[in-house]
C-alpha cells in the first residue's frame, strides 16, 4: 500500500513595506544618454575658429588629401605609359578638380565641411582600359599615355549622368529614407575599415619612418598636449602637421646618410625624399584648362566599369556624409541633402571628364577623420583648403615639394584617421535597442559580408582589372567587379535589404525609427534647415523640387 503524498501550497508572501530596492546597475556607474550632437567639438559646421588659425587648419586639410593624390597618380600613371613629368601634370589637374568640387560641395551640395578627392572606386575600370590598350602598338609610350587617359576622359564624361541622374531625379535620396541607425552603423564603419589597406600594409613599405610617424602623432597629438594649457590648444589642432615635418626632416637625414643606398628598389621608392622627382618635373605655371589631353574617346566597353565605379563612389560618399555630420555638430544629412549632394558629385565628376582627371571624386574620408582629430567641424575651414589645391596645382614646383612627402608617413596618419570615422560609424548606435537580438544579427551579418565580400575580390582580381566576375561580357565583368568590391556599397545592399524586411515595420521602435525619421524629412526637425539650408538665400528663389 503506497503512501500518500501530500503537497500544501506555498504561503503566499506579502509584498515588502517600503521604498522598491536600489538598481544595482546604476551603482556601477552612471548610465550614458544618447546625444544627437557631439559636445566636445570647439567649433562646429557653421562657427569658424580665427583667420590665422583657419588658414593654418585648412593648409592641414591640403596636405591630409594630398597622399591619396598622390597614390593614385603613383599607381595609374606608370601603368598608362606616363613619364614623372605626365604624374605631376595629372597630380595637378586631379588638386585642380578636387578644390573645385569641394567648393562645389560646401556651397551648393551637402554644405557639410567634407574635401572631395580622388576615389579608389575608379581603379578597377581604369585599370581595365589601361590593360586593353597594352597590346596595342604606339608610335611611344607617351602616345599609349595620351590616348589611354583620353578614352578615360570619355567614359567619366558619360558615367557620370549615373550620378546626376540619381542625385536630381531624388531617387538616391529616395533610398537613404531606407536607412535606419542599425543599417547606418556598418555603412559608416566600413567607410573607414574598408580603407585598412592603406593604412598599415601601406605603413610598413618603409617601417622606418612610418611607425614613428605613428607613434610620435599619437603620443604628441593625445598625451603631450596634456601636460599645459598652452600645448593643450596647439598640439590637439596642429600636432599633425608638426609630426609631418619632424618626420620629413628625419627621412631626408636618412636620405642624405645613403642609409638606403643597398636596400631594395621598392623600399628606396617608399623610403627615399628623392625618388619621387616631382619636382624635376613638374611644370612652374600651368593652368589645368578642357581637353588638356586631347578629344575625348568613346567606348561602350569601358563606360560601363566606369558607371560601376560612379554608383560605388556615391555609395562612399553617403557613409562619409554621415559620418561628417557626425563630427561637425550637424544632424544627419535629409534625403533631400543627399540627393542634392550626389547629383552635384555627378557635375563635378563630368568636369573631371572635360579637364582630364584620371578618376571621378568621392568624399575623402581622411579629412573626415581630421575634423575629429581637431576637434574642429568649420565649413570654413574646408572651403580655405581649397584655396591651397587650387593654388598649388597652378603653381607646380610649389605643389611638387609637399606631394614629395613619402606615403608612408600618410599612411600612419591613415591609421588614425579612419580609425576616428570607423568609431564614429558605431556611435549611431545608441539610438538603436543594443539589447535586441534581431538588431545584433542584422548589425553582425551586415558588418562582417561589407569586409568579407570586398576582400574576396580584391583578393581575386588580377593587375590588369580582371575580377573573380568573368563571364562573357566584359562590360558587365567590370560593373559586378567593382561594385563587390566596395565595402560601403555591400553594406548598404545588406544591411538596407536584411534591415527593412526582417520584420521591418513590427521592430520600428528597437530600429531607432522613432529618432531617425525626423531628419530625414526637409521639416523633419527645426535644425535641417539651419545646417543644409544653401547661402545668399537661394532657397527662397528656387522651387524645392531643384533644392
Amino acid at each position: 500500500m503506497g503512501e500518500e503524498n501530500h503537497h500544501t501550497p506555498p504561503p503566499v508572501q506579502a509584498p515588502p513595506s517600503g521604498p522598491p530596492p536600489p538598481n544595482l546597475a546604476l551603482s556601477r556607474g552612471p548610465v550614458w544618454n544618447p546625444a544627437e550632437q557631439l559636445l566636445q567639438l570647439h567649433y562646429c559646421i557653421h562657427s569658424n575658429p580665427s583667420w590665422p588659425e583657419a588658414l593654418l587648419l585648412g593648409f592641414q586639410h591640403y596636405i591630409v588629401m594630398l597622399g591619396t593624390t598622390v597614390l593614385i597618380a603613383t599607381t595609374l600613371v606608370p601603368a598608362m605609359g606616363g613619364d614623372h613629368g605626365d604624374k605631376a601634370r595629372v597630380i595637378q589637374s586631379l588638386l585642380f578638380m578636387s578644390g573645385v568640387n569641394t567648393l562645389l560641395q560646401t556651397w551648393f551640395g551637402s554644405r557639410l565641411p567634407t574635401v572631395m578627392g580622388g576615389s579608389f572606386a575608379f581603379l578597377l575600370p581604369v585599370l581595365s582600359i589601361i590593360n586593353d590598350y597594352t597590346d596595342r602598338t604606339f608610335p611611344s609610350e607617351h602616345e599609349r599615355f595620351i590616348y589611354t587617359i583620353r578614352t578615360i576622359q570619355g567614359s567619366l564624361i558619360v558615367s557620370s549622368f549615373v550620378n546626376i541622374f540619381l542625385g536630381f531625379s531624388k531617387t538616391w535620396g529616395n533610398l537613404t529614407r531606407l536607412f535606419s541607425p542599425i543599417s547606418i552603423v556598418p555603412v559608416v564603419c566600413v567607410v573607414g575599415l574598408g580603407l585598412f589597406s592603406r593604412g598599415f600594409p601601406l605603413l610598413a613599405n618603409c617601417v622606418q619612418i612610418g611607425l614613428p610617424m605613428l607613434i610620435v602623432l599619437v603620443i604628441t597629438q593625445q598625451y603631450l598636449k596634456r601636460l599645459h594649457h598652452a600645448a593643450h590648444h596647439v598640439l590637439e589642432r596642429f600636432a599633425l602637421l608638426l609630426c609631418i615635418a619632424v618626420i620629413w626632416a628625419f627621412a631626408a637625414i636618412l636620405t642624405v646618410a645613403g642609409a638606403y643606398n643597398t636596400a631594395k628598389t621598392q623600399t628606396q621608392v617608399s623610403c627615399r625624399t628623392d625618388r619621387s622627382y616631382l619636382m624635376s618635373s613638374a611644370p612652374w605655371i600651368k593652368v589645368p584648362y578642357p581637353f588638356q589631353w586631347g578629344t575625348p574617346i568613346f567606348r561602350a566597353s569601358h563606360v560601363f566599369g566606369m558607371m560601376g565605379a560612379a554608383l560605388v563612389s556615391s555609395a562612399e560618399s553617403t557613409g562619409a556624409f554621415f559620418a561628417a555630420a557626425r563630427l561637425s555638430g550637424a544632424t544627419p544629412p535629409p534625403a533631400h541633402v543627399l540627393s542634392r549632394s550626389i547629383g552635384l558629385q555627378g557635375i563635378g565628376m563630368l568636369l573631371e571628364g572635360i579637364f582630364g582627371s584620371v578618376v571621378g571624386t568621392t568624399v575623402s574620408v581622411e579629412n573626415v577623420g581630421l575634423l575629429g582629430l581637431t576637434h574642429i567641424g568649420s565649413r570654413r575651414v574646408v572651403q580655405i583648403s581649397c584655396g591651397f589645391m587650387i593654388f598649388f596645382s597652378i603653381f607646380g614646383k610649389f605643389g611638387a615639394f609637399f606631394a614629395s612627402i613619402p606615403l608612408p608617413i600618410f599612411a600612419a596618419i591613415y591609421c588614425v584617421l579612419f580609425g576616428i570615422v570607423a568609431a564614429v560609424g558605431i556611435s549611431f548606435i545608441q539610438f538603436a535597442n543594443t539589447n535586441s537580438i534581431r538588431n545584433i544579427y542584422v548589425l553582425g551579418l551586415s558588418l562582417f559580408l561589407a569586409i568579407s565580400i570586398p576582400q574576396y575580390f580584391v583578393t581575386n582580381t588580377a593587375p590588369d582589372g580582371h575580377g573573380p566576375v568573368k563571364t562573357d561580357g566584359g562590360w558587365f565583368n567590370d560593373i559586378l567587379n567593382t561594385i563587390f568590391s566596395s565595402s560601403p556599397t555591400v553594406a548598404i545592399i545588406v544591411g538596407t535589404l536584411i534591415d527593412n524586411t526582417l520584420e521591418g515595420k513590427l521592430k520600428a521602435v528597437d530600429r531607432g525609427l522613432q529618432w531617425w525619421s525626423p531628419f530625414q524629412n526637409r521639416k523633419g526637425d527645426v535644425r535641417n534647415d539651419e545646417f543644409y539650408r544653401l547661402p545668399l538665400r537661394i532657397n527662397e528663389y528656387m522651387p524645392t523640387r531643384f533644392l
